[in-house]
């Protein structure tokens, strides 16, 4: 007995015969759905492409594990090493020692990260070889102290290949004179850049340099690890953990950068809930086209009432009018919204062209474009709300005409 419900409340959607007004307020609840779905999935797809840029240039230098000893540095590193390469899902290991240090120049005096590695074994485990843009990661190891920086902080220190600069660490030099600090003068022999903060504030030397500069007698801080997978990391891991001694420590890239990516997680969701808001207000506007809806078809209502229409029927009739109207808005808001976030950087370059200007410096910016990587179930979800929302809305409208008595209503007709 239900089956006209549907019909009807279609009909009443796309009526030519409804007043103007009411058909206003329909057309405002439609756009106010295209707006909102659109400007949810494209802020979604744009969220997405920044976390996947941050992961794969932060990540271009992290290893996917680490293993640190729990005392004082690890001794025998390349037993260590050979073990564990020849682990399940381990593909390359590399020692490293690390520091944080003060770089300074006549011009200038930065903090930064001291890192000592092997430039063989570094370029399997990261893609730090690959992210040289002057000077070569293998100059480490070409004689005396040699130092590779990030872009940004040469940038800062106004360095160049071939300049120097002073390294201050937080180790003791004992002298006839007293104590100071220990220092060395390294030369610049290459420039890595991989657009990201790292570029600010990393430093490389060789192996060698680390420990004479560190004084680690032979020791490292640890091993780095690279994996077959960066995802599945975490899992090979912890199979690493269970065939090494309890002394030692065991860490992946989600432990170590983890924080970083769950506040991008968190910042995608709160942007994502405050954009539901908009489609929330669109949603709850079919409320009101819904209200003058019912005062407009109470007659209707009344008639059907008489001819054995059940007061589920009614309701009915009315969840549909307004499913259809949100389902119209859901659809081209879905559709426009997909357009944008799979072409938008082709949009955002001729908006460029058209206005002469360069929306996203590389100079200021780490990106030179607006990254977009559009996920279908984001699309999934923002649609599956938006359908909810507008059930939501529809059920006190749809209650209020089922509750409409045909007497009262055909008593002066």
């Amino acid at each position: 007995m239900l089956n006209y419900a549907p019909f009807i409340g279609i009909r009443y959607s796309f009526s030519r015969k409804r007043n103007r007004f009411t058909s206003v307020i329909a057309t405002v609840s439609m756009l106010g759905m295209v707006l909102g779905v659109a400007s949810l999935i494209v802020v979604l797809a744009v969220m997405n492409g920044f976390a996947g840029e941050l992961r794969g240039r932060i990540l271009s230098l992290v290893p996917h594990g680490f293993v640190e000893s729990k005392g004082e540095g690890v001794g025998q590193w390349r037993d260590l090493l050979s073990d564990i390469e020849g682990m399940e899902g381990v593909v390359a290991v590399s020692p490293y020692i690390t520091e944080k240090a003060i770089l300074g120049t006549a011009y200038m005096q930065r903090g930064a990260v001291i890192t000592a590695i092997d430039p063989q074994l570094e370029s399997k485990v990261s893609g730090l070889a690959n992210a040289m843009i002057a000077g070569d990661l293998q100059s480490l190891e070409n004689g005396g102290f040699n130092v590779v920086l990030g872009v940004s902080l040469a940038n800062i220190l106004r360095v160049g290949l071939g300049d120097y600069v002073d390294v201050t660490v937080p180790r003791l030099t004992v002298t006839p004179l007293g104590m100071f600090p220990r220092n060395k003068r390294l030369q610049v022999t290459g420039l890595f850049e991989i657009g990201a903060q790292p570029d600010a504030f990393q430093a490389y030397v060789s192996l060698a340099t680390g420990q004479k500069l560190l004084g680690s007698k032979g020791r490292v801080d640890g091993l780095q690890i690279k994996t077959r997978d960066l995802f599945t990391a975490p899992e090979i891991m912890r199979g690493v953990a269970i065939q090494l001694p309890d002394t030692y420590s065991i860490k992946d890239w989600s432990q170590t950068q983890g924080s970083l990516f769950s506040a991008v997680k968190l910042e995608k969701l709160m942007v994502s809930l405050l954009l539901l808001s908009v489609v929330a207000v669109a949603a709850f506007n079919i409320v009101s086209t819904l209200v003058m809806s019912v005062a407009e078809k109470r007659r209707d209502i009344a008639v059907l009432r008489t001819m054995g229409a059940r007061a589920g029927g009614i309701m009915a009739i009315f969840v549909a009018h307004g499913l259809a109207l949100a389902g119209v808005g859901i659809t081209v808001g879905a559709l426009v919204g997909v357009f944008l976030a799979t072409n938008i950087a082709t949009i955002i370059a001729a908006l460029e062209r058209t206005l002469g200007m360069k929306l996203f410096d590389p100079s200021v910016y780490f990106i030179s474009e607006l990254p977009a990587e559009l996920q279908s179930s984001d699309v999934a979800v923002v649609v599956a709300a938006s359908v909810l929302l507008s059930l939501l809305a529809t059920l006190y409208p749809a209650w209020r005409a089922a509750c409409i008595a045909p007497a009262e209503v055909l008593r002066y007709e």
